[in-house]
């Protein structure tokens, strides 16, 4: 079929391109500013973008409009359409339906779904979890909010049957690993993303507030995840961070599959040891050796959630440790983007408050006690924006020696949120309105030997290369 995506540009927007691209359809899409990476990367595999929402593409007559949840029905202020071309498809009544809906119809069905769903790590989790089966010889398909480097594209349909069937009655179902968003669907399917999948493997990696522009609470996201609890079917299996009280809630709201938990002594799998070398032990038995790259407590349970995972379609613990020992993590999570004058800085994704405290906390934990961390970061997600969680940024530094923060587009003040911290020039925290003014604040203050660490969701207006070329060398 010939699909037309709009808001083609987004990760997982993108990667369901790719997938419909490598079985067979044709594709193409529009979005707003089409940018790279995405673009790059849509057009190497023959894929036409447009550039906006204009109606006149309703000429280009697909089969299907599959439409993207940055499209809504709003307008503009003096009163016209801000996407035109969705204004147009229902005008005329032609088939539309969205991402989560249209990859669950046309390349999930037919396939073991392992669903990586939480606040944090999803897209890290999916990305192990993925390579422990591909070095299992499992080939499975994928599609991940990121680029795993281990793989160098975020999607793919993977093989039509499982190359080692496991010895039970689905055993040569293909595998397929796809992040589990909790984020709404489309702007007329409110549901989480993740209920469209139906995944037989269900991660439940941990749970907190986020997301403050769609839910309105905690227990309205622990509904959610309740939800796709209730689509595993009774020879799935749910594996469960055991640490989490929200996930608990979760559970104990009914669950009628088999649960696996991982991450305290008391649970099915736990670690022992240092989080860059640590023992794996499965129901109090040593099971397996992790020694990688990787810092931080965060990644030792995300190890844990995607060994448990592999565990449920027959991959042996110690063949999943082995794995993750060549585990190359994804771009932008701690990724070192070059050190200049003896000064390392790095891009990482992290976001809510609780990303950045792990981040922060894996790289002290490396780095020691003596070396000198600024933290440089982007108050972006809509959640960051609205101010919901302002007050866990002094917590959420903490294990920085320095933090600067960039305040363009906020309604909030973010140094009074940072004043426990001591804002100003020869302080604890620094803001600027302007990324210029923040590479100047980070050049004044960094020396030798220091790891300056950028932090957003989205590009940060390039403070890497800038911080990179301003540096003295």
């Amino acid at each position: 079929m010939h699909i037309h995506i709009l808001g083609i540009c987004g990760t997982f927007m993108g990667g369901l391109a790719a997938l419909a691209r490598e079985a067979g359809h044709k594709v193409t899409g529009c979005d707003a500013g089409v940018y790279p990476p995405m673009s790059d990367q849509l057009r190497a595999l023959g894929i036409d973008l447009i550039e906006g929402f204009g109606a006149d593409q309703m000429a280009l007559q697909p089969d299907i409009f599959v439409i993207g949840n940055v499209v809504s029905r709003a307008r503009l202020p003096d009163g016209t359409p801000k996407f035109p071309l969705m204004e147009a498809i229902l005008d005329a009544g032609l088939p539309y339906t969205s991402g989560p809906q249209w990859l669950a119809e046309h390349v999930l069905q037919g396939r073991h779904v392992m669903a990586v769903a939480g606040t944090h790590g999803k897209t890290t989790t999916t990305s192990m979890l993925a390579w422990i089966l591909e070095s299992a010889g499992q080939q499975p398909g994928f599609l991940i909010g990121g680029v795993p480097l281990n793989f160098g594209l975020s999607a793919r349909l993977g093989a039509a049957r499982r190359p080692t069937p496991a010895a039970t009655a689905l055993g040569s179902t293909p595998l397929f690993v796809i992040e589990a968003d909790e984020y709404d669907t489309a702007f007329f399917d409110k549901r989480s993303k993740f209920v469209h999948y139906r995944p037989r493997t269900a991660v439940l990696n941990n749970l907190e507030f986020d997301h403050a522009d769609i839910f309105d609470d905690l227990a309205a996201i622990e509904r959610q995840f309740h939800h796709l609890v209730r689509t595993v079917p009774p020879s799935g299996r749910v594996v469960a961070n055991g640490l989490e009280e929200s996930l608990a809630r979760v559970l104990h709201a009914g669950c009628w599959s088999e649960v696996t938990s991982f991450g305290a002594a008391v649970n099915d799998f736990y670690g022992m040891g240092d989080p860059q070398a640590f023992d794996v032990m499965h129901q109090g038995r040593r099971v397996a050796r992790v020694e990688w790259t990787l810092t931080g407590v965060h990644n030792q349970l995300n190890a844990l959630a995607a060994i448990a995972a592999a565990h449920h379609v027959g991959v042996p613990p110690e063949q999943a440790a082995n794995a993750l020992a060549t585990f190359q993590n994804v771009k932008r999570r701690m990724e070192l983007r070059g050190t200049v004058g003896g000064v390392a800085v790095y891009d990482d994704f992290a976001h809510h408050p609780t990303a950045l405290r792990t981040t922060l906390d894996g790289l002290r934990r490396s780095l020691g006690a003596k070396a000198r961390i600024l933290a440089v970061f982007e108050p972006r997600s809509n959640t960051m924006k609205l101010g919901a969680m302002k007050s866990q940024l002094p917590w959420a530094l903490e294990p920085a020696d320095l933090a600067f923060c960039h305040t363009a587009g906020l309604d909030w003040d973010a140094a009074q949120a940072l004043a426990p911290l001591g804002v100003g020039p020869g302080q604890r925290a620094q803001t600027a309105a302007d990324i210029d003014t923040l590479v100047a604040q980070v050049v004044q203050s960094a020396r030798p030997g220091d790891h300056v660490v950028c932090m957003s969701n989205g590009g940060f207006g390039g403070i890497h290369a800038k911080l990179l070329q301003a540096l003295p060398k």
